[in-house]
């Protein structure tokens, strides 16, 4: 079975090396071209291609914009970005957009026949150096509610989550009432908890303690 793409870029150079490329593989034919976001959402609505392969940075729309446009009307479109654009930001966008496969042109070549064999097959595809930095954004986002904490805070949002009172965790780690009082305070400020439930309730959901 061939996969029809279509190609949309506004530089005529890219377009033609990127047809010579895929026209090169035995399934898989270049079907149209478009010269900017608008052209490409016109186009794949005639063309019908299986997968779109586009700019981010078009005139009249960009990629991103001519995405969503493409998979609200024609579903069954695969659509990847070819970007300069390694920013998680626009990775990010571009995938709450509907597209299935996002590639830097500094990596295209071979991995760009890959992205479109695998969105076509009805996987994802990003680049490996994309695949990291998103990776490693779930993580941050994960620990963000306790990177604001002190470690001293941290101490105390545990054993307070662990059942403790002040008066007892002023004594095992020998600070005054009032200072636990005020990490106490300090803490949930931080954290946005209203109430000693709600504190213990986010020390579990964060794995600070476990459920016996």
């Amino acid at each position: 079975m061939t996969i029809k793409v279509l190609l949309a870029d506004d530089h005529r150079i890219i377009t033609d090396g990127l047809r010579w490329l895929i026209d090169g593989q035995d399934d898989m034919e270049v079907v149209a071209l478009a010269a900017n976001g608008l052209e490409a959402v016109h186009r794949s609505i005639d063309a019908r291609p299986d997968v779109v392969v586009m700019d981010q940075a078009m005139p009249e729309m960009n990629g991103t914009e001519a995405a969503q446009m493409i998979r609200a009307r024609r579903s069954a479109t695969r659509v990847i970005i070819l970007s300069m654009h390694s920013n998680v930001e626009h990775v990010q966008r571009a995938l709450q957009a509907g597209v299935n496969g996002y590639v830097l042109k500094s990596s295209a070549g071979d991995e760009l026949v890959a992205a479109i064999r695998a969105v076509h097959a009805g996987r994802r595809y990003l680049s490996a150096p994309l695949t990291d930095e998103l990776l490693d954004r779930m993580i941050h986002a994960a620990e963000e509610p306790l990177s604001s904490l002190s470690a001293r805070e941290r101490q105390v949002l545990k054993m307070l989550a662990e059942g403790h009172s002040v008066v007892r965790i002023a004594a095992r780690l020998s600070l005054s009432r009032k200072t636990v009082e005020t990490y106490r305070e300090r803490t949930m400020d931080k954290l946005k908890l209203a109430d000693l439930p709600a504190l213990v309730k986010f020390a579990l959901k964060q794995g600070i303690i476990a459920l016996e």
